[in-house]
C-alpha cells in the first residue's frame, strides 16, 4: 500500500500560514475541520502519517493550529461510513459485521463516523496549553458531527484514548458487547447522546464527592485539582464556552453524508 505524500517542513509551514490567514480568529489557537480536498488536509495527513488511502476521500480532518509557532498542535481524523472500525473491528472482536449492525441499529440509514484519531501532538502534550488543544479537538469533533448530521460514532481505541474519552464523558459502549482485545477497545456511541453525556460528566465532576465515568489520573490529594480540571474540560467541550469562537468548519456542508458503507 502506498503512503500518501507528506509535506516537508517548509511546505507544512506554508500550508499552516495559508490556513491561518484564510480563516482568521482571535486567540493563540485556531481549530478547523476540513474535507479531503482542502489543501489544509495535507497538514493533517503529514502529522498523522496517514497510510490508509482507501479511506482518505471519505475523511474529515480536524486540526488545531498554533498562531505563535505557525505549526499544528493537535490533529484528528474521522471517516464517513465506518472506516477501519467497521472494516476490521468485527474480526478483531470475533463478531460478524451483521451482528454489529444489528446491535447498534446501524441499518437505519443514518450517517456513521469512525473516529480514527484524535491527538495532541508531542510538542504540546507537556505544555500548559495541552488542555486547550484537547478541548478544541473534542469540541471540533462535536460541532463537525452536528453539522454533518452524524447519527452513529464508532472507534477502535487504545487504552489511553479509551481512558481519556471515558473521563471526558463520551458514552461509548463495547461494540456488540465485546470486551477489549490486546488493549484495543471497539466501541460505539449514538452521536446525539455525546454532548449531553459530557455535560452530565461535568456536573458530576464538579461535586466534591460522588460517582463519575472513568478514572482520574491522580491519587491522594492530587485527585482534587485533577477532578476540577477534568470538570472544566468537560464543561467547556459540552458548552463550547471559550472554544466556539476559535473553531471554523470550512467546506463542511449542511447535508446528510452517506451512511453505513458495507463491504461488498
Amino acid at each position: 500500500m502506498s503512503r500518501i505524500p507528506e509535506l516537508d517542513a517548509k511546505a507544512l509551514a506554508r500550508h499552516c500560514a495559508a490556513a491561518l490567514a484564510a480563516h482568521p480568529t482571535t486567540g493563540r489557537f485556531a481549530a478547523l475541520a476540513v474535507g479531503p480536498a482542502d489543501p489544509t488536509a495535507d497538514v493533517a495527513r503529514t502529522v498523522t502519517l496517514t497510510d490508509a488511502p482507501e479511506h482518505d476521500m471519505n475523511s474529515i480532518f480536524l486540526l488545531v493550529l498554533d498562531r505563535r509557532s505557525g505549526r499544528p498542535a493537535g490533529v484528528g481524523q474521522v471517516v464517513r461510513g465506518g472506516g477501519r472500525t467497521l472494516d476490521d473491528g468485527p474480526d478483531l472482536i470475533g463478531r460478524d459485521l451483521s451482528a454489529v449492525v444489528e446491535a447498534h441499529g446501524l441499518h437505519d440509514g443514518g450517517t456513521v463516523w469512525d473516529l480514527a484519531t484524535l491527538s495532541v501532538l508531542p510538542d504540546y502534550r507537556n505544555d500548559r496549553s495541552a488542555v486547550t488543544v484537547s478541548a478544541l479537538l473534542y469540541r471540533s469533533l462535536l460541532r463537525a458531527g452536528q453539522r454533518a448530521g452524524v447519527r452513529h460514532l464508532v472507534s477502535l481505541l487504545d487504552r489511553d484514548a479509551h481512558r481519556d474519552l471515558t473521563l471526558l464523558g463520551v458514552p461509548f459502549v463495547p461494540m456488540a458487547g465485546a470486551g477489549p482485545v490486546d488493549g484495543v477497545h471497539a466501541v460505539y456511541a449514538p452521536f446525539a447522546a455525546v454532548e449531553p453525556a459530557i455535560a452530565e460528566q461535568a456536573r458530576r465532576l464538579r461535586r466534591v464527592t460522588g460517582p463519575y465515568a472513568g478514572d482520574l489520573p491522580a491519587r491522594g490529594l492530587r485527585r482534587i485539582p485533577a477532578r476540577r480540571l477534568a470538570a472544566r474540560l468537560a464543561d467547556h467541550v459540552a458548552t463550547g464556552r471559550d472554544l466556539d469562537e476559535h473553531i471554523l468548519l470550512p467546506g463542511l456542508e449542511r447535508r446528510r453524508y452517506r451512511g453505513l458503507r458495507t463491504r461488498g
